[in-house]
């Protein structure tokens, strides 16, 4: 295994639309492998190859910065960006010459925006995972969470926000039965369940239409985090981010969540005033 090899496995894993957690990871298992056949295999390696045990395709470039990291998380597109995009997206599904691909991608892109669900759960959602009649306006159940520290998966109930069951009901009344007969709640001509780089895909198809460039642009992973954003400004609690998103640690929270700088100057002035009341009073 050269650097090569493991330069082109994290591109792959880019392109897979993976995060850098997880990518992160995949390094750390090889990086474990490596050590383990240093200590234990290096002396039968040279003696069987006639070669000594390298850096394993390692070096101090093919690293992954820290998700938390802020050159590495940038804003998530704002309210108003989304809303212009979406508003597009729906104009689209009426006029286009495959009606049920548009609809679907609408439906599923507004998906993650609406409900934070990682596009890896997105894509392994099943018709019978949507629950209209749970709480006061319905509720995916994420049965595939994303493990951690290779527990197994992490279900969870993820809330519809802001008329997500309104889309949902619509698409599973209107759209979902053109395609064929499958558990999945988002497939592809086939009925198979997309994958996450279709999804990325499709995103990007939609975005190319709406003649989208440079920071215009974004990917299914920050419609996630734009949620988190979004409803965080809205004055929901960081806490119930943190539950929305289903991160085991606040910290992984605080990363995503990226406030505006109209936003926290309108809470630097609002803060400032109140102060300033109190003292007059």
């Amino acid at each position: 295994m050269e650097v090569e090899d493991v330069d082109w496995m994290l591109h792959a894993l880019v392109v897979e639309g993976l995060g850098a957690g997880t990518r992160r990871q995949y390094l750390q298992m090889l990086r474990t492998f490596h050590a383990f056949v240093v200590e234990r295999y290096a002396v039968q390696v040279r003696g069987t190859f006639g070669v000594a045990v390298g850096k394993g395709g390692m070096d101090r470039f093919n690293r992954v910065r820290h998700a938390g990291d802020d050159a590495a998380v940038g804003l998530p597109p704002g309210r108003e960006r989304l809303e212009a995009f979406f508003s597009f997206a729906r104009s689209r599904v009426a006029v286009a010459s495959d009606y049920r691909a548009m609809a679907r991608d609408y439906a599923m892109l507004r998906t993650p925006y609406l409900s934070a669900v990682r596009v890896s759960e997105l894509v392994r959602l099943d018709q019978v995972d949507v629950h209209l009649e749970q709480g006061r306006s319905g509720k995916l159940h994420v049965r595939f969470g994303k493990a951690a520290n290779a527990s197994g998966p992490r279900p969870r109930w993820a809330p519809m926000l802001e008329g997500l069951d309104r889309i949902l009901a619509w698409y599973l009344a209107d759209v979902r039965p053109l395609f064929p007969s499958s558990p999945a709640l988002f497939c592809d001509e086939d009925g198979r369940p997309m994958k996450r780089g279709t999804v990325r895909d499709r995103l990007a198809r939609l975005l190319d239409l709406e003649g989208a460039a440079g920071e215009d642009r974004f990917t299914p992973h920050a419609l996630r985090r734009a949620c988190a954003t979004h409803q965080y400004e809205r004055g929901m609690d960081l806490i119930a981010v943190q539950q929305l998103l289903g991160h085991r640690h606040i910290a992984s929270t605080m990363a995503y969540v990226k406030p505006s700088q109209h936003f926290v100057e309108d809470v630097w002035r609002r803060a400032t005033d109140s102060a300033v009341r109190a003292l007059a009073g």
